[in-house]
């Protein structure tokens, strides 16, 4: 008993003091999470209401000369316009005069690159954020086997991107993959592609979105914290979010990378977005936003911010069915819905079958983009 109280009392005297005869300052309590600096969700938030340079340096539909693009990124960025995505088809299309060659070895003195360097360094002197992607990259989605062949020429081809823009400012966005499909999940293949649910397109969606991201990080200087954004497949469906990433462990980094971020697609339905498609088609408000609600609450689940890179309603006839109220309440809600959930979106312009612009950038179509950025 008289042993017990000695022990007690020391206890108490040793816990009770320290060399300055002072009592004890607490350990602190942690401090809240800080939100990393120019994360995904920094940008992707920042980047807001954007457009797509569409049919440009993708396929040369349009002219790739910057005197020409230039009244295009002048509109968008006078309506307020917070970003632009320029489609880019390095080793594909131009009737074999590509960029890059068979290895993925970029052609830095190419007229078309260093017109798409003029654009790149023109909007980011507007304060615009810009995202450059692998577009129409035929080579690879049509054939991609998961053999070193292809690994080789597509990490190749994204090291030769990011080690000439390296240095530019965290503005430059990278898009590994534009609409994984063909060997990656394809919609009513017939049989030729696999669908976008089977375990093999979901694993070569997963290994390609991973090698591009991977070569990205390797090349140092800016690009350790530059923004990646990886894709969903089946063209980018954003129906397929959550087969393709149903856990951060699916995407890249793992959890533990704060500089990357989804990009999704959104054409639903087809029968009413596509270029063959009808108003009659248009499946309501209610659907439209409880669809990128779904695709939201994921993107919570995950802790990774999304970007929808494209969307919009086009018409190959019928032309006068996009200059009516119905199509420019689609835009509207789309973006309302988007920004809403801390989204950002590219509006999709190709100035043909969904063209918001007209071809010289001096007027918009349909008064489509004036009415879904109106307050």
């Amino acid at each position: 008993m008289i042993l017990s109280s000695i022990l007690l009392v020391a206890f108490m005297l040793f816990s009770c003091s320290n060399d300055d005869g002072l009592d004890p300052i607490p350990d602190p309590e942690p401090d809240p999470e800080v939100p990393v600096e120019g994360s995904a969700f920094e940008v992707i938030k920042a980047m807001s209401a954007g457009f797509n340079l569409g049919n440009t340096f993708d396929n040369g539909i349009n002219s790739t000369v910057f005197s020409n693009i230039k009244p295009i990124i002048d509109i968008y960025h006078g309506q307020g316009m917070k970003h632009v995505r320029i489609p880019v088809t390095w080793m594909d299309r131009f009737n074999g005069d590509h960029i890059a060659d068979e290895q993925g070895n970029i052609n830095a003195n190419h007229p078309r690159f260093q017109e798409l360097v003029k654009v790149i360094d023109y909007a980011l002197e507007l304060n615009m954020y810009v995202v450059i992607n692998t577009h129409h990259e035929h080579w690879l989605k049509d054939h991609y086997d998961g053999t070193e062949e292809f690994d080789t020429r597509f990490a190749n081809l994204w090291t030769e991107i990011a080690t000439y823009f390296k240095d530019y400012p965290s503005e430059l966005i990278f898009e590994v993959l534009n609409e994984p499909e063909g060997k990656l999940g394809e919609w009513s293949s017939n049989g030729e592609w696999p669908s976008p649910g089977s375990s093999l397109a979901v694993a070569y969606t997963r290994m390609v979105n991973e090698l591009g991201y991977e070569a990205i990080r390797a090349t140092g200087g800016n690009n350790t914290t530059r923004v990646v954004m990886v894709s969903t497949n089946g063209q980018g469906n954003d129906q397929n979010i959550e087969e393709i990433f149903p856990s951060i462990n699916h995407v890249p980094g793992d959890g533990q990378d704060a500089f990357v971020a989804i990009q999704v697609h959104s054409y639903n339905p087809w029968a009413f977005c596509g270029h063959t498609g009808s108003n009659t088609a248009f499946p309501g408000t209610e659907a439209i936003e409880e669809a990128i609600a779904k695709v939201a609450a994921h993107s919570d689940l995950l802790g990774v911010p999304i970007n929808y890179g494209e969307f919009g309603v086009g018409r190959e006839q019928n032309v006068a069915e996009r200059n009516t109220d119905l199509v420019r309440g689609y835009y509207k809600t789309f973006a309302n819905a988007t920004l809403g959930a801390d989204m950002s979106y590219s509006v999709w312009d190709d100035r043909g079958w969904f063209g918001l612009v007209n071809s010289s950038g001096s007027s918009f179509i349909n008064d489509i983009v004036p009415t879904m950025l109106k307050e």
